[in-house]
């Protein structure tokens, strides 16, 4: 275009072609950037949701662990190191795009973010893989190995195993020439920063991909249990929670498995310390079925014990069981199992109940209630606006006649949550301690155990520029702040991000955290 044989002119006319197609290929070059940023908040808003269902995955675990430890405790260890595996993969890469993105004043200015200067001087030296590359594969390595370590020889996890293997698999890469390289090289040398950063993000989503698949596969399906006649115990079946004066009590004492077959040989049992005659009880189906009076009004006893043949000797099952007797309701028994009053935002346990009408007799209506089973209902206030709900009650009894009741609860929002350090709110410490604590949330005073799970915050050293963590721990740039703070000094951890499982609403703002260093 520029040879010898055209005028001046011409040449000129042909250079400004040349200026303007480079100029096209720029932004070009400044869209796909762009387009990768994008791409990278997409994926860290995924990241955050898997992140959140994930905690809510251990937190039904852990619980399943406490309600039956013989059935589910192997597997919350199991679901334990899963999770920590993940966490400190994931933490490593939030402080690598930390370390990537430190000099970028405008984290969101992707156009600007078109060399790969950081990871080309720190991951190689030429052909050679410097320690902080090295470093990665190890992560890459530590991650992938142990998962499989974890989930070895568990049923239905060999898939999951091998997804592992693949996703996070660092063997050399054929290029587009077919020619062999390093998995490293091939993915993060001579990139845009931007891209780095994205493949980074994914690398994140991978985890909690897998994290969350395990742990959803954990919760599946039930443990048969096995019991013994050394551990039965006796239970009370009546056809209604109390009964009125003059009425028959028709209760039934059995064993907690009901079984035809499983009878005793003898029954002693006592109704207020008077000895049952045979003709006040049969023995039906297992059951020993009661004929007695109900009384007059108030608690009565059954005590004695059920004598049973087991293998030529006579073991006995003790019983203590008693019942009720009241007088004709007339107003409906209402109460919140925590509090009296409901927050929004999360489900508020109730019990509601008519004094002597049977549970499925009774029914209970309000925006937002719901039947969980007999006389446990739960009320969630989220939608409600206004700062009050009526519960309205009305009790079908035994002759068909109706009786109804209400009751009014104020609604109030969830406390303000306040800003921990190893617990405490406020702390005295030396800069050591502080650089490995862990900030945390909480509810201060609140009747429901609502765990909360912080993901990041700022961090102020006087004298140095704010600085913006996540994750729950003083990252290398928070704690490169704190060893020029003087002794005495006031930090502040403010800005604390905090979910908790299970809440419907947002959060109001975290208090923050004051540390006076000691030293």
């Amino acid at each position: 275009m520029a040879g010898g044989n055209l005028s001046p002119r011409q040449k000129m006319i042909n250079l400004m072609y040349l200026i303007f197609i480079a100029m096209l290929a720029l932004n070009m070059s400044k869209e796909v950037l762009s387009a990768f940023g994008l791409m990278n908040e997409k994926l860290t808003e995924s990241n955050e949701a898997t992140e959140a269902r994930n905690a809510n995955f251990v937190a039904s675990l852990d619980q399943k662990a406490a309600d039956a430890p013989e059935k589910y405790k192997p597997l919350k260890q199991k679901a334990d190191q899963i999770d920590k595996l993940a966490h400190d993969f994931d933490s490593y890469l939030t402080e690598l795009k930390g370390k990537m993105t430190a000099k970028i004043e405008d984290p969101t200015d992707y156009e600007i973010m078109d060399k790969g200067d950081y990871l080309d001087q720190n991951f190689f030296k030429g052909d050679k893989i410097k320690e902080e590359g090295q470093e990665f594969l190890r992560h890459m390595k530590d991650f992938r190995e142990g998962v499989a370590k974890v989930l070895a020889g568990e049923k239905g996890m060999e898939s999951v195993i091998e997804e592992v293997n693949n996703k996070f698999n660092t063997d050399q890469v054929k290029n587009r020439d077919g020619v062999k390289q390093d998995w490293l090289d091939y993915h993060y040398k001579g990139f845009p920063l931007v891209a780095s950063l994205t493949k980074m993000t994914q690398l994140q989503a991978d985890i909690k991909t897998t994290e969350s698949e395990i742990l959803s596969k954990m919760l599946e399906g039930e443990l048969s249990s096995q019991v013994s006649m050394t551990n039965y115990t006796t239970l009370m079946e009546t056809s209604k929670s109390a009964y009125f004066n003059g009425e028959q009590f028709d209760g039934q004492i059995v064993l907690g498995r009901k079984d035809a077959t499983t009878k005793p040989k003898r029954v002693e049992l006592t109704l207020d310390g008077r000895k049952l005659t045979e003709n006040q009880y049969s023995i039906e189906d297992g059951k020993v079925k009661l004929k007695v009076g109900t009384g007059g009004v108030g608690e009565h006893k059954i005590e004695g014990k059920l004598i049973f043949g087991e293998g030529g000797e006579e073991i006995e099952v003790p019983v203590s069981s008693s019942f009720a007797t009241v007088a004709k309701p007339n107003a409906a028994t209402i109460s919140a199992d925590k509090m009296n009053v409901v927050y929004r935002g999360v489900k508020n346990p109730m019990t509601i109940s008519f004094a002597g009408i049977p549970d499925n007799k009774v029914a209970a209506s309000a925006q937002g209630l719901s039947r969980a089973g007999g006389s446990k209902y739960v009320m969630d206030a989220t939608s409600i606006k206004g700062r009050e709900v009526t519960i309205n009650v009305t009790g079908t009894l035994p002759d068909g006649g109706k009786v109804s009741d209400n009751a009014k609860f104020r609604i109030k929002d969830l406390p303000r949550p306040t800003g921990t350090i190893r617990g405490q709110t406020s702390a005295k410490m030396q800069r050591q301690s502080l650089e490995k604590s862990t900030i945390g949330a909480m509810f201060e005073d609140f009747d429901f155990e609502l765990p909360l799970r912080v993901s990041g915050f700022k961090f102020k050293v006087p004298g140095q520029p704010t600085i913006t963590v996540r994750g729950n721990k003083l990252d290398s740039r928070a704690k490169s702040a704190l060893r020029k703070a003087k002794r005495g000094s006031g930090v502040q951890i403010f800005d604390i991000e905090a979910k908790a499982s299970g809440v419907s609403v947002i959060l109001k703002k975290v208090s923050p955290v004051f540390i006076e260093l000691t030293n």
